[in-house]
């Protein structure tokens, strides 16, 4: 059985990019979701068994803040890991959502070594 991964970004370049990444990966992935935002991300999560999310921060209707944050409050969510994907690379954003409890981050733009170090990191692999 493989991995269920869910990629929240506005950018549907992105998600595409990581999807063939991720395609190419060694790890056994079953299904890959993808939302736009942190409310379709809630959705997806509330609906699905996902085993990782990859998720931007700046994003409209909900950030990739309060989608970790609402997924820390949650008892069904809270252990599921979180990559960042980001543009943004300060030390103290870093340092912030490293006290949120996320497993990895990743500076846009990035290469697909690295999201595969990443991923195999957190999941594993």
């Amino acid at each position: 059985m493989g991995y269920n991964i869910l990629l929240v970004d506005d950018s549907n370049v992105v998600k595409a990019v990581l999807s063939k990444i991720l395609a190419g990966s060694s790890l056994s992935i079953d299904q890959v979701f993808d939302a736009a935002n942190g409310v379709e991300a809630l959705k997806t999560l509330n609906a699905n068994s996902i085993d990782l999310v990859i998720t931007d921060i700046n994003m409209p209707v909900m950030d990739g803040f309060e989608l970790i944050e609402r997924m820390r409050l949650d008892a069904m969510l809270k252990n599921i890991p979180v990559i960042v994907i980001s543009t943004e690379g300060s030390l103290t954003r870093v340092g912030q959502l490293e006290a949120m409890g996320i497993k990895g981050y990743v500076r846009k733009p990035f290469a697909a070594d690295e999201i595969h170090a990443v991923v195999n990191d957190v999941l594993g692999g």
